[in-house]
């Protein structure tokens, strides 16, 4: 189960639930991987509703390394995503909000 108070998401991938998190370690990784811009504009494009599904994959595959899956992009091709790509939209979107959150905006 995901403890949101921590910035944990949960998604359901191929049939197991999955918790996802952004740790330092996974935004380090996020922004060396983005093809174009910085956090902040990968944050921005979110709050403008003007993400795109390469981004939505990158916070999913970040948020699950930072949860401890050893996985890459790759593994999630073909990957059954419960509630599909909105889904998957919704969470990468939870990923950035949860964690760049101040505490005590609760």
């Amino acid at each position: 189960m995901a403890n949101p108070w921590s910035g944990e998401v949960a998604l359901v991938i191929d049939g197991e639930a999955r918790v996802l998190k952004l740790t330092l370690g996974a935004l380090a990784e996020l922004e060396a991987g983005l093809e174009s811009g910085t956090l902040i504009e990968l944050v921005e494009r979110f709050e403008g509703g003007a993400f795109s599904s390469r981004d939505v994959l990158a916070l999913i595959v970040a948020g699950l390394r930072g949860g401890g899956w050893q996985g890459s992009a790759a593994d999630l091709l073909q990957a059954e995503i419960a509630g599909g790509p909105m889904a998957a939209a919704r969470v990468a979107a939870e990923l950035l909000a949860r964690a760049f959150m101040l505490p005590e905006a609760g």
